[in-house]
């Protein structure tokens, strides 16, 4: 499976904004577990937010809780971060990751074996 995202831009603090990741190539898209992760200068990448296959089955960080919300549309082979009250420490390049993983949702980006290119969000404040 490969990964794009998309979706990020130049945004006020108090924005919104959705990324989109999307998978092609032969996969049966359902069966992988979809995380976002996040990165900013001099800090590891940091994990945003999971979703299960199904989609049934999600994980925030308590930094996006309440104001981030992840969804995935199969028949689309897409999974979307919608993310609501931008803060300026928001501000990284997002990025996709997706795993054979059943239902579960890792935080740590050593399970993820695909990856995307990622995404760049800057929140102004």
């Amino acid at each position: 499976v490969r990964l794009v995202e998309s979706g990020g831009e130049l945004v006020q603090a108090g924005g919104s904004l959705r990324l989109s990741c999307t998978a092609s190539g032969q996969t049966f898209f359902s069966r992988y577990t979809v995380a976002w992760f996040r990165l900013t200068p001099g800090k590891e990448r940091e994990f945003v937010s999971a979703i299960s296959g199904s989609g049934g089955n999600t994980q925030y960080a308590d930094s996006v809780k309440g104001r981030f919300t992840i969804s995935r549309d199969n028949a689309k082979m897409s999974v979307y971060l919608d993310m609501n009250n931008l803060k300026p420490e928001d501000t990284a390049v997002y990025y996709c990751a997706a795993e054979t993983l059943g239902r579960l949702l890792p935080t740590t980006q050593k399970h993820y074996g695909t990856w995307g290119q990622g995404t760049r969000v800057t929140v102004s404040s």
